[in-house]
């Protein structure tokens, strides 16, 4: 199988609808957030120095988070959305022409299964590297609770002498 050309995949967008803007817009977004925080992630992971505010450090790692969850649920239901719009131009199509011809609902539902396809893509792209980040924040959280208890045992060690 050859890979799609730029062509092709411009065409399958167009024939995807409406919906493929809303799909590509939050797709962009999604990863630039995915790339922020693996940036974010091997800033702190190589930092030498300790946190300061252990909690403030924690809140600018999860940052986009939720931003990043919610597009990934959005996508498959902006793809949801992009069938529904298919069928119902398919069925448009079949109600203006005189004979329900078969060819008058291909565009409808070429539109309702790529919008379908690239709202799972889109998903799909972005659900990994989400629990990926979400790992790097599992031990990022470890680290600084570590560095936490190691500071409160050098004030004890200080109170006691």
């Amino acid at each position: 199988m050859n890979m799609p050309t730029f062509q092709q995949i411009l065409q399958s967008f167009n024939e995807g609808g409406p919906v493929m803007w809303p799909i590509l817009i939050l797709s962009i977004v999604g990863v630039a957030i995915v790339f922020d925080r693996l940036y974010a992630f091997y800033v702190f992971f190589h930092a030498r120095e300790r946190a300061a505010d252990p909690q403030a450090t924690l809140n600018r790692l999860q940052r986009g988070f939720g931003l990043l969850s919610t597009i990934i649920t959005a996508e498959p239901m902006l793809g949801i959305l992009g069938t529904v719009t298919g069928i119902i131009q398919t069925f448009g199509a079949l109600k203006v022409s005189d004979a329900a011809s078969p060819l008058a609902a291909t565009a409808g539902i070429g539109e309702a299964l790529i919008t379908t396809a690239a709202g799972l893509i889109v998903t799909l792209i972005l659900v990994f590297p989400y629990n990926f980040l979400l790992g790097l924040l599992a031990k990022a959280t470890a680290r600084l609770e570590g560095e936490d208890e190691e500071d409160e045992d050098e004030e004890d060690d200080k109170e006691e002498a």
